[in-house]
Protein backbone atom coordinates (compact mmCIF):
# COMPACT_ATOMS: atom_id res chain seq x y z
CA UNK A 1 0.00 0.00 0.00
CA UNK A 2 1.54 3.49 -0.75
CA UNK A 3 2.72 5.15 2.40
CA UNK A 4 0.82 8.52 1.46
CA UNK A 5 -2.18 6.57 1.73
CA UNK A 6 -1.75 4.61 4.39
CA UNK A 7 -0.83 7.93 6.45
CA UNK A 8 -4.14 9.67 5.44
CA UNK A 9 -6.02 6.56 5.86
CA UNK A 10 -4.29 6.58 9.92
CA UNK A 11 -5.19 10.26 9.55
CA UNK A 12 -9.05 9.62 9.53
CA UNK A 13 -9.19 6.79 11.84
CA UNK A 14 -8.00 9.32 14.42
CA UNK A 15 -10.32 12.03 13.55
CA UNK A 16 -13.37 10.59 15.27
CA UNK A 17 -11.34 10.43 18.41
CA UNK A 18 -10.24 14.04 17.87
CA UNK A 19 -14.27 15.40 17.63
CA UNK A 20 -15.20 12.68 20.60
CA UNK A 21 -12.64 14.52 22.79
CA UNK A 22 -14.72 17.95 23.01
CA UNK A 23 -17.68 16.52 24.81
CA UNK A 24 -15.92 17.97 28.05
CA UNK A 25 -15.88 21.20 26.71
CA UNK A 26 -19.39 20.81 25.29
CA UNK A 27 -20.85 20.23 28.91
CA UNK A 28 -18.94 23.40 30.07
CA UNK A 29 -19.96 25.69 27.50
CA UNK A 30 -24.15 24.35 27.55
CA UNK A 31 -23.68 25.33 31.59
CA UNK A 32 -22.59 28.68 30.53
CA UNK A 33 -24.90 29.09 28.29
CA UNK A 34 -27.67 28.35 30.51
CA UNK A 35 -26.09 30.84 33.06
CA UNK A 36 -26.43 33.62 29.88
CA UNK A 37 -29.52 32.70 29.44
CA UNK A 38 -31.15 32.39 32.29
CA UNK A 39 -29.39 36.17 33.25
CA UNK A 40 -30.92 37.39 30.44
CA UNK A 41 -34.36 36.25 31.33
CA UNK A 42 -34.24 37.96 34.37
CA UNK A 43 -33.33 41.46 33.39
CA UNK A 44 -36.15 40.72 30.82
CA UNK A 45 -38.37 40.22 33.77
CA UNK A 46 -36.79 43.30 36.07
CA UNK A 47 -37.49 45.51 33.13
CA UNK A 48 -40.78 44.61 31.90
CA UNK A 49 -41.59 44.27 35.96
CA UNK A 50 -40.16 48.43 36.00
CA UNK A 51 -42.06 49.69 32.87
CA UNK A 52 -45.35 48.12 34.40
CA UNK A 53 -44.80 49.92 37.51
CA UNK A 54 -44.57 52.84 35.08
CA UNK A 55 -47.78 52.40 33.99
CA UNK A 56 -49.29 51.92 37.12
CA UNK A 57 -48.24 54.69 38.56
CA UNK A 58 -49.24 56.83 35.91
CA UNK A 59 -52.76 56.12 35.52
CA UNK A 60 -52.77 56.51 39.51
CA UNK A 61 -51.16 60.34 39.08
CA UNK A 62 -53.93 60.62 36.09
CA UNK A 63 -56.71 59.36 37.60
CA UNK A 64 -57.82 63.24 39.02
CA UNK A 65 -58.02 64.24 35.80
CA UNK A 66 -60.17 61.28 34.32
CA UNK A 67 -57.40 59.93 32.12
CA UNK A 68 -58.85 56.31 31.24
CA UNK A 69 -56.30 54.03 29.98
CA UNK A 70 -58.24 51.40 27.54
CA UNK A 71 -57.50 48.05 28.59
CA UNK A 72 -56.71 46.68 25.60
CA UNK A 73 -53.93 48.83 24.94
CA UNK A 74 -52.87 47.86 28.42
CA UNK A 75 -52.82 44.24 27.84
CA UNK A 76 -50.75 45.32 23.95
CA UNK A 77 -48.10 47.26 26.07
CA UNK A 78 -47.91 44.26 28.50
CA UNK A 79 -47.51 41.61 25.62
CA UNK A 80 -44.70 43.91 23.84
CA UNK A 81 -42.50 44.12 27.11
CA UNK A 82 -42.64 40.26 27.01
CA UNK A 83 -41.74 39.88 23.61
CA UNK A 84 -37.96 40.24 23.72
CA UNK A 85 -38.35 37.09 26.23
CA UNK A 86 -40.47 34.92 23.96
CA UNK A 87 -37.97 35.77 21.09
CA UNK A 88 -34.89 34.81 23.00
CA UNK A 89 -36.44 31.46 23.81
CA UNK A 90 -37.09 30.85 20.14
CA UNK A 91 -34.00 31.23 19.18
CA UNK A 92 -32.79 28.98 21.45
CA UNK A 93 -34.94 26.30 20.83
CA UNK A 94 -33.63 26.46 17.56
CA UNK A 95 -29.93 26.55 18.15
CA UNK A 96 -31.26 23.32 20.05
CA UNK A 97 -33.89 22.01 17.79
CA UNK A 98 -31.66 18.86 16.28
CA UNK A 99 -29.76 17.82 19.47
CA UNK A 100 -33.07 17.63 20.83
CA UNK A 101 -34.35 15.16 18.05
CA UNK A 102 -31.41 13.12 18.70
CA UNK A 103 -32.89 12.12 22.34
CA UNK A 104 -35.89 10.53 21.06
CA UNK A 105 -35.00 7.69 19.08
CA UNK A 106 -37.09 4.74 20.46
CA UNK A 107 -34.23 1.94 18.63
CA UNK A 108 -32.05 3.18 21.20
CA UNK A 109 -34.03 1.59 24.04
CA UNK A 110 -33.22 -1.80 22.97
CA UNK A 111 -30.70 -4.21 20.93
CA UNK A 112 -30.94 -2.91 16.97
CA UNK A 113 -29.36 -3.84 13.92
CA UNK A 114 -26.32 -1.56 12.30
CA UNK A 115 -24.34 -1.81 8.83
CA UNK A 116 -20.84 -0.26 8.90
CA UNK A 117 -19.02 0.81 5.77
CA UNK A 118 -16.17 2.61 5.75
CA UNK A 119 -14.78 5.78 3.84
CA UNK A 120 -10.91 6.01 3.35
CA UNK A 121 -10.17 4.14 6.51
CA UNK A 122 -13.00 5.62 8.42
CA UNK A 123 -15.54 3.09 9.15
CA UNK A 124 -19.34 4.52 9.88
CA UNK A 125 -22.79 2.60 10.75
CA UNK A 126 -25.86 3.84 10.09
CA UNK A 127 -28.95 2.38 12.56
CA UNK A 128 -30.65 0.23 9.99
CA UNK A 129 -34.32 1.06 10.64
CA UNK A 130 -32.59 4.64 9.13
CA UNK A 131 -31.08 2.90 5.68
CA UNK A 132 -33.25 3.53 3.21
CA UNK A 133 -31.42 1.31 0.57
CA UNK A 134 -28.07 0.62 -1.08
CA UNK A 135 -27.06 0.80 -4.07
CA UNK A 136 -23.70 0.41 -6.91
CA UNK A 137 -22.54 3.70 -8.10
CA UNK A 138 -23.42 4.49 -11.63
CA UNK A 139 -23.59 7.44 -13.21
CA UNK A 140 -23.52 11.12 -10.97
CA UNK A 141 -24.46 14.27 -13.16
CA UNK A 142 -22.60 17.19 -11.68
CA UNK A 143 -25.24 20.67 -11.14
CA UNK A 144 -24.09 23.89 -10.94
CA UNK A 145 -23.96 26.30 -7.51
CA UNK A 146 -24.16 23.21 -5.58
CA UNK A 147 -21.56 22.29 -2.59
CA UNK A 148 -18.51 20.81 -3.38
CA UNK A 149 -19.35 17.71 -1.17
CA UNK A 150 -22.26 17.42 -3.41
CA UNK A 151 -20.66 15.09 -5.93
CA UNK A 152 -23.99 15.10 -8.05
CA UNK A 153 -27.24 13.62 -9.25
CA UNK A 154 -27.58 9.75 -10.19
CA UNK A 155 -30.47 7.91 -11.47
CA UNK A 156 -31.99 4.72 -10.00
CA UNK A 157 -34.98 3.36 -11.94
CA UNK A 158 -35.66 6.93 -12.94
CA UNK A 159 -36.13 8.07 -8.82
CA UNK A 160 -33.00 10.99 -8.61
CA UNK A 161 -30.34 10.51 -5.90
CA UNK A 162 -28.35 13.10 -4.50
CA UNK A 163 -24.86 11.91 -4.10
CA UNK A 164 -22.72 13.02 -0.78
CA UNK A 165 -18.98 12.77 -1.22
CA UNK A 166 -18.85 11.79 2.28
CA UNK A 167 -15.36 11.94 3.07
CA UNK A 168 -15.77 15.81 1.65
CA UNK A 169 -18.91 16.42 4.10
CA UNK A 170 -17.00 14.59 7.02
CA UNK A 171 -13.51 15.64 6.98
CA UNK A 172 -13.11 18.63 4.81
CA UNK A 173 -10.06 20.33 6.34
CA UNK A 174 -8.34 16.37 5.84
CA UNK A 175 -9.00 16.13 2.40
CA UNK A 176 -6.69 17.02 -0.43
CA UNK A 177 -6.83 15.63 -4.16
CA UNK A 178 -4.04 12.83 -3.09
CA UNK A 179 -6.87 11.38 -0.46
CA UNK A 180 -9.47 11.57 -2.69
CA UNK A 181 -7.74 10.23 -6.04
CA UNK A 182 -6.92 7.00 -3.52
CA UNK A 183 -11.05 6.88 -3.12
CA UNK A 184 -12.87 4.28 -4.88
CA UNK A 185 -16.45 4.91 -4.44
CA UNK A 186 -18.49 2.01 -4.57
CA UNK A 187 -21.83 2.05 -3.13
CA UNK A 188 -24.27 4.66 -2.23
CA UNK A 189 -26.09 4.11 1.19
CA UNK A 190 -29.72 5.65 1.49
CA UNK A 191 -30.27 7.66 4.25
CA UNK A 192 -34.09 6.85 5.44
CA UNK A 193 -36.67 7.96 3.18
CA UNK A 194 -35.35 10.95 1.51
CA UNK A 195 -33.27 11.12 -1.44
CA UNK A 196 -29.85 11.74 -0.38
CA UNK A 197 -27.34 8.87 -0.29
CA UNK A 198 -23.99 8.81 1.17
CA UNK A 199 -20.82 7.14 -0.97
CA UNK A 200 -18.88 4.22 0.28
CA UNK A 201 -15.94 2.09 -0.57
CA UNK A 202 -16.51 -0.82 1.05
CA UNK A 203 -19.74 -2.24 2.73
CA UNK A 204 -18.43 -4.24 5.94
CA UNK A 205 -21.23 -6.36 8.03
CA UNK A 206 -24.52 -5.94 10.11
CA UNK A 207 -24.00 -6.62 13.74
CA UNK A 208 -26.75 -5.88 16.58
CA UNK A 209 -25.94 -3.47 18.90
CA UNK A 210 -27.26 -3.28 22.68
CA UNK A 211 -27.69 0.26 23.69
CA UNK A 212 -24.57 0.14 26.28
CA UNK A 213 -22.27 -0.75 23.38
CA UNK A 214 -23.22 3.11 21.99
CA UNK A 215 -21.54 5.76 23.80
CA UNK A 216 -24.28 7.96 23.08
CA UNK A 217 -23.39 11.36 21.88
CA UNK A 218 -25.95 14.53 22.40
CA UNK A 219 -24.13 17.32 21.18
CA UNK A 220 -25.62 20.83 18.78
CA UNK A 221 -21.79 20.54 17.54
CA UNK A 222 -22.73 17.31 16.32
CA UNK A 223 -26.16 16.51 15.39
CA UNK A 224 -24.82 14.20 12.39
CA UNK A 225 -23.30 11.85 15.56
CA UNK A 226 -25.45 9.91 17.27
CA UNK A 227 -22.50 8.01 19.15
CA UNK A 228 -19.90 5.87 19.21
CA UNK A 229 -19.92 2.10 18.83
CA UNK A 230 -17.19 1.17 21.68
CA UNK A 231 -15.82 -1.95 20.35
CA UNK A 232 -14.91 -0.49 16.76
CA UNK A 233 -14.27 3.32 17.93
CA UNK A 234 -16.82 4.33 15.03
CA UNK A 235 -19.69 7.07 14.30
CA UNK A 236 -23.23 5.78 14.42
CA UNK A 237 -25.08 8.26 12.27
CA UNK A 238 -27.85 10.20 13.55
CA UNK A 239 -30.23 9.82 10.41
CA UNK A 240 -33.10 12.46 10.80
CA UNK A 241 -30.31 15.42 11.73
CA UNK A 242 -28.13 14.69 8.92
CA UNK A 243 -30.71 14.94 6.46
CA UNK A 244 -31.76 18.09 7.54
CA UNK A 245 -28.23 19.43 7.40
CA UNK A 246 -27.79 17.99 3.79
CA UNK A 247 -31.19 19.89 2.69
CA UNK A 248 -29.81 23.13 4.31
CA UNK A 249 -26.49 22.79 2.29
CA UNK A 250 -24.75 22.69 5.72
CA UNK A 251 -20.95 20.66 5.75
CA UNK A 252 -19.21 20.06 9.21
CA UNK A 253 -17.41 22.74 9.56
CA UNK A 254 -20.48 25.29 9.27
CA UNK A 255 -22.45 23.73 12.15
Amino acid sequence: MDKSLTASKKLMKNYLSELLTEDKEDLIEQKAAEEEKLNKLLQKASAAERVNETIVNTVISNKSTNINIDEQKVELLSKSNKQPVKNTLSKEEDKNKLKAKNTNKTYRDKSFQAMFFDVAGLTIAVPLVELGGIHNVDKITNLMGKPKWFEGVMLHREEKINVVDTALWVMPEKYNAELRKSINYQYVIMLSNSSWGLQAENLVDTVTLKPEDVKWVSSAKRPWLAGLVKDRMCALLEVESLIQLLNNGIDIQQI
